[in-house]
């Protein structure tokens, strides 16, 4: 066990199997598993005939992976850090149709925003994550949950909360309540290409959440700024925790028509 890992184990059966639901794969289909852990998860997808790839950084759950599966068939073990590994193995085999995993609760937001921003998103993708991450992930415009990780989110997913995990569920039990997240494509506002700058534009505005548009803004002048907010019918006021994420992306667009710059860091 790793403290720095973030590791605690699903012990519950009936989670794992509602989990397995969740994801609805098919007999033969490829899918990836982030953070298998002890391979609890691991055992239920192959035996429901997933082509699995697992991705795990820990090197003594490694080896100890590769004892349980390494002859199972269908069963490929990456080692290393997932944000490191997944864009090579996305090269040489291809995206999966399923994507899934226990996520560690310090870094479920990075593994998150990696897919996503990369543009890897397949049908179906279902993960377990802090419930404080889940809401950030499913809030409104608005609420206090609402974020720059939130609008990404939104903006390239429908991110629903399937179900919530108690602390007895884990080994070790965790001091919070976890959550599981179910996130299926939806058409993008901005082409693929976007995506990147588009959420670092976003987190540059969230970055002083009580400042306004036009204080968190640079190489833009007010009057070219609220003619594209005018264009928009939006308020010249505004600040972005109270913009839809397809009126965030709109702002986006109508900037970088201008070519006028770039958001303040």
């Amino acid at each position: 066990m790793s403290k720095r890992f973030g590791q605690n184990f699903l012990i519950d059966r009936r989670s794992r199997e509602r989990i397995l639901e969740e994801l609805e794969a098919e007999n033969g289909e490829r899918a990836w598993e982030i953070g298998p852990g002890i391979g609890a998860m691991t055992a239920l997808a192959l035996d429901s005939g997933l082509e699995l790839t697992v991705f795990e950084i820990d090197h003594g759950f490694s080896r100890l992976l590769s004892r349980l599966f390494g002859d199972r068939p269908g069963f490929r073990l990456v080692e290393g850090d997932f944000l490191d590994t997944w864009r090579g193995e996305l090269e040489r085999f291809g995206p999966p149709r399923r994507i899934f995993g226990n996520l560690p609760y310090n870094a479920a937001s990075a593994f998150v925003a990696s897919l996503l921003e990369g543009g890897l998103i397949p049908p179906r993708m279902i993960f377990t994550v802090q419930k404080e991450g889940a809401l950030r992930m499913t809030s409104k415009p608005g609420s206090k949950d609402y974020s720059a990780f939130t609008v990404l989110c939104a903006s390239t997913c429908v991110t629903k909360l399937a179900f919530d995990l108690s602390s007895k569920s884990f080994w070790p039990a965790p001091r919070v309540t976890s959550s599981v997240v179910r996130m299926l494509p939806r058409k993008a506002p901005l082409e693929a290409e976007d995506r990147a700058p588009f959420s670092a534009f976003v987190r540059s505005l969230f970055a002083s959440r009580r400042k306004t548009l036009r204080n968190n803004l640079r190489g833009i002048s007010d009057a070219e700024l609220l003619r594209v907010l005018s264009d928009l019918g939006i308020r010249a006021d505004v600040r972005a925790e109270a913009l839809k994420p397809e009126e965030l992306a709109a702002v986006y667009e109508g900037i970088k028509k201008l070519k006028i710059g770039a958001p303040r860091p």
